[in-house]
């Protein structure tokens, strides 16, 4: 008997989610190669039954290119072999009081960390993602540590803090390829070893490397809302009132006080992702929106002229609307007639979004608008940002007008200004040029003028 037909539509249905995100993934997985990414790898992480999930992601980014430093913690491992210690807080920090015998304790348990790390990273069995891969990880005395001093009254003895980072040893190790692994331990010039916080470490190395991320693998997967809704991003001055204002654990609470101080000290941003959830990490790197909460400095998605570079992107973005009817079939060589036309809209350095803006006398068509599935509407609500980017620059070069031609989004458009109209309204010399078999709807809208620095005037006929 042959066999039944529906596993293999079954099969069928997976490769092609499994194709869909592959494509969609690839522009990160370009954007990401020679990046730095510094990851703080918690005592808790390590405990977790995903560890090894965590490692096989954190291979594959290094397989792809990434530049990684992980900085693994030990606290719960610590706690372990040292029950009796003290510790004592400090401004909302609680540190572990870390006499001589204590840290000798604590260097046994870091080396046993490192050993298990290193273990994993070296499987290379055939059912194993690491096989047929060799993964170098590198560690050593990266870290110029002093102690922390008297307290509040209290004398912490060798718990210390880093006072410089060897930036240039750690990115010569990197250059080879391989992985670099900190333990959360520093050394004195006169070769005292001190024990440092993990989360503190990580922040201090992402500075000292300007890092392009941050990444914290934390048993929270993302900071929600009052509406118990993921945040996905957050500037610096939003993260600092969450630290103000909500009841955080204090593992959370010191991860996300060193993303703050990481992105306020110039790393690009910072990421705070489950480290419970198998794939979180990729998630949060290879997709549009990811899975947990970004802290960056600035508003990651940005508005600009299109550049040459920029039609493949153009192409891609525009494609299935063409093929869905929605907008008017373009060929490449006029895409690339029109490029100076047009505006893109990156987000994290990757085009999401395109609109064009064709002279029509002393207006301006606005046609092309596309937007990438994950960028409409939202918060990443990238559409409203190209029209007011487009209406920006349809004012700086003195277009007193705005129309566009739609089939399916009439209802947006009118929301956000434009109002209906028929074809005889459009300027004449244009009218011959536009095509109306679709039935398409005209809109138009007003521009006021008002002059806008954003995108920068060009000159047109």
């Amino acid at each position: 008997m042959y066999p039944i037909q529906e596993p293999i539509g079954k099969a069928d249905m997976k490769t092609e989610q499994y194709a869909r995100w592959f494509r969609a993934s690839t522009p990160y997985i370009s954007a990401h190669r020679g990046r730095t990414f510094v990851v703080l790898l918690s005592g808790e992480a390590i405990l977790h039954g995903n560890l090894v999930n965590i490692v096989h992601d954190l291979a594959l980014l290094n397989v792809l290119g990434a530049r990684l430093v992980v900085v693994h913690g030990a606290r719960p491992q610590i706690d372990r072999a040292l029950p009796d210690s003290r510790f004592h807080t400090y401004l909302g920090i609680t540190r572990r009081i870390t006499d001589a015998a204590a840290m000798d304790a604590v260097a046994g348990v870091h080396g046993q960390l490192r050993a298990e790390l290193e273990a994993l990273f070296s499987t290379g069995l055939p059912t194993s993602p690491l096989h047929n891969t060799e993964i170098q990880l590198v560690t050593g005395n990266f870290v110029i540590a002093r102690p922390i001093g008297v307290l509040d009254g209290a004398d912490h003895q060798l718990a210390g803090q880093s006072r410089r980072v060897r930036a240039n040893g750690i990115n010569a190790a990197l250059d080879t390829g391989a992985i670099v692994l900190l333990s959360p331990m520093g050394y004195s010039p006169s070769g005292q070893a001190f024990n440092l916080a993990a989360d503190e470490l990580a922040e201090q190395v992402a500075v000292a490397l300007g890092a392009n991320k941050l990444i914290v693998l934390d048993e929270s997967p993302y900071l929600t809302n009052t509406d118990d809704a993921r945040i996905a991003n957050l500037s610096p001055e939003e993260l600092e009132e969450v630290l103000g204002t909500r009841l955080l654990g204090e593992s959370t609470r010191r991860n996300l006080r060193a993303l703050l101080g990481a992105v306020r000290g110039g790393v690009a941003s910072g990421q705070l992702v489950s480290y419970a959830d198998d794939g979180a990490l990729l998630a949060e790197l290879f997709t549009a929106e990811g899975v947990g909460t970004q802290v960056t400095r600035e508003d990651r998605r940005v508005v600009r002229r299109a550049e040459a570079g920029d039609v493949a992107d153009i192409v891609e973005i525009i494609r299935p609307l063409e093929e869905a009817g929605v907008l008017v079939e373009r060929s490449r060589d006029r895409l690339e007639r029109e490029l100076e036309y047009f505006l893109v809209a990156e987000v994290d350095g990757i085009v999401a979004g395109c609109c064009a803006l064709l002279p029509a006398g002393s207006g301006a068509e606005l046609a092309c608008v596309a937007v990438h599935p994950a960028h409409r509407g939202g918060e990443s609500g990238l559409g409203g940002k190209l029209l007011a980017a487009a209406e920006d620059a349809a004012r700086a070069e003195g277009f007193d007008q705005l129309f566009v031609l739609t089939t399916q989004t009439r209802d947006w458009f009118v929301e956000n200004g434009f109002t209906e109209t028929d074809c005889d309204s459009l300027p004449e010399s244009y009218r011959a040029h536009i095509c109306l078999e679709r039935n398409a709807k005209v809109l138009v809208k007003a521009m006021e003028p008002q002059p806008s620095p954003s995108i920068g005037k060009r000159e047109h006929g």
